[in-house]
């Protein structure tokens, strides 16, 4: 076991990138996975594995250097199923747990990819890292501002490689769009848009509450959250539409475009925040969070405007999702399928072109996957890079990034459930004298569940 864990902690001599099959399904990659020595594997295990978890943990075990050992869920069914899928990537059989606290005794647990609904990511997480244990957390890290605070001095604390799925980061494209912001070619940039239209959100029927269906833990399932009787709704992926689990759209989305905005501005903490929507599209639908919104947020020397509608595909620019820098000389629009320059005109001398624009680098998934590689496969490369080295400071997305944003996002929710604008006192941590936003910063724990001190 020592020297297994010395070369997890101190090796760095084997390369990780030659082994990752993008694009290979399990039953595929399986059959071209490396035998590497068990001393030498680093081993995951998965704490909620129906979504974005086991979406993640495939993503890792593309690499030969990576086992999963475990799983974690609240379902039966969910948890068989990725024991099967697990056994055909690895040739093992993972434990299997039900409560993830059990989970995280197993010493031969390295690193844990965190996949629960939002409001499950702060526990997860802090326990996890008393645990001695990685963290791959998937966005948004928390389900509050406070929790996000929280998760940052955790990690900081324990010196853990904690990479947060906000996977973009890693995608070449948002790359070489940052570069050409940073050379400053675009000129002064006062406005930056983000937005998500997603047409094929949208349709939540309303559903009766039912008795928990055998085979599902809903209570843990609940955990902090108000209890309250099972209802398909608000279970598996549909619990982002509830505030009790997730913040909708504004969180969901909001976190990775917000993120790349926040990045190329080299922007942390708004001024002010207003916000303004509704459940417009569908005003009859089981949902709580709205289905439309615009949130303006005021930073030191420039505004973002976010927007989001769900059930509708068309956005700025032609672009269901995206980023969009706003510069006096050009604008910089970036999104999954490629980027590029469109220039602005010199009306005080003949309407001539500023600078030169730059053709679309790419048009869809495939030709980006082409020229830049798979952004999710590069980032979890990335954390088990850095889990190799113990290094957490060449993540591409560590936790104050992830934390950064997060917090970013929930105060667009907190100025739309407030209906004012919201002002941030970056040095007391709080929206100054307003009392009910004050109110959503910290998260009020149910069920004998404690937010964490640190």
């Amino acid at each position: 076991m020592s020297s297994r864990r010395n070369f997890i902690k101190n090796s760095s001599k084997i390369g990780i990138g030659s082994y990752l099959l993008s694009g290979l399904e399990f039953p595929i990659y399986s059959k071209t996975r490396k035998s590497v020595s068990a001393n030498d594997k680093i081993n995951f295990g998965v704490i909620g594995c129906k979504g974005m978890g086991w979406s993640d943990m495939r993503s890792i075990l593309k690499n030969n250097e990576a086992d999963c050992i475990a799983l974690c869920d609240i379902d039966e069914n969910v948890l068989n199923q990725r024991s099967i899928d697990v056994e055909k990537i690895t040739g093992n059989k993972p434990k299997l747990y039900g409560d993830y606290r059990r989970m995280l005794e197993n010493n031969d647990i390295d690193g844990v990819v965190i996949g629960t609904p939002d409001h499950w990511h702060c526990l997860n997480l802090i326990d996890s890292l008393d645990a001695g244990k990685h963290a791959y957390c998937e966005k948004p890290i928390s389900n509050s501002i406070e929790e996000a605070d929280i998760m940052l001095k955790a990690a900081k604390k324990s010196g853990k490689c904690v990479q947060v799925g906000q996977w973009q980061r890693s995608g070449g494209q948002y790359k070489e769009a940052i570069e050409y912001l940073w050379s400053g070619k675009i000129g002064k940039v006062r406005l930056v848009k983000v937005w998500a239209y997603q047409g094929w959100y949208g349709w939540v029927d309303k559903k009766q509450d039912t008795e928990t269906p055998k085979g599902i833990d809903y209570r843990m399932w609940l955990g902090p959250a108000p209890m309250r009787k099972f209802n398909e709704n608000r279970f598996h992926f549909n619990f982002r539409w509830y505030w009790d689990y997730a913040g909708g759209l504004m969180t969901d989305w909001g976190v990775h475009e917000m993120d790349i905005a926040l990045w190329g501005m080299n922007a942390k903490d708004p001024i002010s925040i207003m916000a303004s929507g509704g459940k417009f599209g569908y005003p009859n639908q089981d949902t709580e969070t709205p289905d439309t919104l615009q949130a303006i947020y005021e930073y030191d020397n420039f505004t973002l405007l976010w927007e989001h509608a769900n059930g509708i595909d068309g956005g700025n620019y032609d672009l269901s999702e995206g980023i969009a820098f706003i510069g006096s000389k050009g604008t910089i629009v970036v999104n999954r399928t490629g980027w590029e320059v469109i220039p602005e005109k010199d009306h005080r001398n003949g309407g001539d072109l500023f600078i030169e624009g730059v053709p679309r680098t790419t048009f869809n998934w495939d030709e980006v996957r082409k020229k830049y590689g798979n952004a999710l496969d590069l980032h979890t490369e990335n954390f088990i890079d850095s889990i190799k080295k113990n290094d957490p400071s060449i993540l591409n997305c560590g936790i104050e990034s992830g934390s950064i944003v997060a917090k970013n996002a929930h105060m667009g929710n907190v100025a739309y459930r407030t209906g004012n604008k919201i002002y941030w006192n970056k040095d007391r941590e709080n929206f100054g004298s307003n009392y009910k936003a004050n109110s959503y910063i910290r998260p009020k724990y149910n069920n004998g569940w404690s937010l964490p001190r640190i």
